[in-house]
């Protein structure tokens, strides 16, 4: 799995090291997804857990794995992906790149079309781009439209949204200029916040275009129905593009913020694949349903943010460095996960392409000197047994954030005397919280590569990032990454990038707990299922088997 989707951006990264072809073109080749070779069950609807309810289905406006799961469905960008993880050709059936690596020219299929029958054009990713880096639209993600010229320009307003560097050259060719080469774009471009949306559809509905009976999206699958904290029901597009070889006729989403109440509905029949497990049941799956437990590494990172804007972590380095060596990640992964994650002592996940990570330096200090010095740091900074720290941790509800966050709690009691107060909250009431940065000290959070590349953590923490929830803010940080991002040889660009994780890791904006594994249950006669290092399953690769 890792050898063949690193080798797919290895060409990416080859060709810009070699600069020996003038282009690079990528054949059109409608791809087939572990096509049936048994029959198929006469109904084909799938029920998939799909953790908490999405804040919403615009993908130039949502944020979190359980939108992105289900715009997959709903919606198509450039380029997609196949079941194992590996770029293959979405909207556009070819692209070329320049020599130098700055100017790309996509060739978008002429049968690709919305669902109400208009024809995808070219004019449609001008229009769904300049609407994310458009200040007003207020996406979270404009930042990660950064490799286009201009865009940071746009998003600080500075320059208009018609100065973006994207161009519709005709209604089929897309034109686009970046302002530095940039390896992992085509990669960038399976994310959600880089689809299309209908121009009409947003301009007569506004900001509820993406409801039921207003959604006209260019994917597999049509917006039938959305009963909150109930389901989401996804209908079979007949016509998108590739149609012909969607098998399923319908897809069930249903938020379940409880894992264990996700395993009893799996259990029942109700689901055919749950999102989440609770960790304490771990072992009795491994014994009784080891044929429908997949658990496989995949590129994400378990953190907590500390909210930098205000006491006590504001100016506090001290603090925030004595909090994270008082954690032992050992414990945490060992003893309570428990499903092969590895302890976190850097930002970036191992397994990124072209990349070694950078660590803590005190990551091979015995557990009682990482304490020592610990307690050293906590009474520099203002606190004792004495004295103690009284602070909060914020979690979305899960059994899972709340077991962690329990131990941690313990830990810095037991080590530093610190009282902690725990809050869990549903998901939209989290990420509010978060973005308001006045009730939050310290908040769970997690990172999802959205492509493979170190870039797509680093920039996280780039001051003007969406969803830069610690608000963390170093001038000399941005400007390295502003330097990799034009940076054209791959050793120095990496070298830029291991900089600026050392300049961050010595920041302490944040504590890496631990990097990811995805745990989903699926039942057997699932087809097209495969693990991958992203961790995407869009259900247009997905069937039913009889059973």
């Amino acid at each position: 799995m890792f050898r063949l989707y690193n080798l797919n951006f290895g060409r990416v990264f080859l060709f810009f090291a070699s600069w020996l072809i003038t282009s690079w073109l990528v054949l059109d080749s409608s791809f087939a997804a572990d096509v049936p070779t048994q029959p198929l069950a006469d109904t084909q609807i799938l029920h998939r857990g799909n953790g908490s309810e999405p804040q919403s289905l615009d993908p130039h406006k949502s944020e979190g794995v359980p939108s992105s799961n289900i715009q997959r469905d709903l919606y198509e960008g450039l380029i997609s992906e196949s079941p194992s993880g590996e770029l293959v050709p979405g909207v556009a059936k070819s692209w070329t790149i320049s020599a130098d690596g700055l100017r790309y020219v996509f060739v978008l299929r002429r049968d690709a079309k919305w669902s109400n029958g208009d024809p995808v054009t070219a004019s449609d990713f001008v229009y769904g781009w300049q609407r994310i880096v458009n200040p007003k639209t207020g996406s979270f993600y404009a930042q990660t439209l950064a490799p286009i010229l201009n865009t940071e320009a746009i998003i600080q307003g500075k320059k208009p949204v018609s100065t973006l560097g994207v161009k519709a050259i005709n209604n089929y060719k897309l034109e686009v200029v970046l302002k530095g080469p940039t390896p992992y774009f085509p990669g960038l471009l399976t994310h959600s916040s880089t689809y299309p949306v209908h121009k009409k559809s947003v301009e007569r509905h506004g900001d509820k275009f993406a409801r039921v009976g207003n959604l006209i999206g260019n994917g597999p699958f049509v917006l039938t129905e959305w009963t909150v904290q109930s389901h989401i029901l996804l209908t079979r597009n007949p016509l998108y593009w590739d149609s012909a070889n969607t098998q399923l006729e319908q897809v069930y989403y249903y938020p379940i913020d409880n894992q264990a109440s996700e395993l009893k509905r799996y259990r029942a029949g109700e689901l055919d694949i749950a999102e989440s497990l609770p960790l304490s049941q771990i072992p009795w799956l491994r014994k009784n349903l080891a044929d429908d437990l997949r658990i496989s590494p995949y590129l994400g990172i378990y953190y907590l943010g500390y909210n930098l804007l205000r006491a006590p972590f504001k100016d506090n380095k001290k603090l925030r460095q004595a909090l994270s060596m008082a954690i032992d990640r050992e414990i945490l992964t060992n003893k309570i996960l428990k499903t092969g994650e590895a302890p976190a002592y850097s930002w970036v996940p191992p397994n990124v392409a072209n990349y070694q990570q950078q660590e803590y330096a005190w990551k091979s200090w015995s557990k009682q000197k990482r304490i020592a010095m610990a307690r050293v740091l906590f009474k520099e900074a203002g606190y004792d047994k004495d004295n103690p720290l009284s602070v909060e941790i914020r979690y979305n509800t899960s059994e899972n954030h709340k077991k962690v966050a329990i131990v941690v709690a313990s830990m810095w009691k037991k080590n530093l005397g610190v009282k902690t107060k725990l809050y869990n909250e549903e998901w939209k009431v989290f990420l509010a919280n978060r973005k308001a940065k006045k009730v939050t000290e310290v908040f769970r959070a997690g990172w999802i590569a959205d492509y493979n590349d170190a870039f797509s953590f680093a920039e996280l923490m780039h001051s003007q990032h969406g969803v830069n929830d610690s608000s963390y803010n170093n001038k000399v940080y941005d400007d390295i990454l502003a330097q990799s991002s034009m940076e054209s040889d791959l050793e120095k660009r990496k070298k830029l990038l291991q900089q600026a994780e050392r300049i961050l890791l010595d920041d302490y904006p944040m504590i890496p707990i631990y990097y990811y594994m995805s745990k989903h249950l699926v039942k057997p006669y699932v087809g097209g299922y495969e693990d991958n290092v992203m961790d995407h399953h869009y259900s247009k690769h997905l069937f039913i088997k009889a059973h």
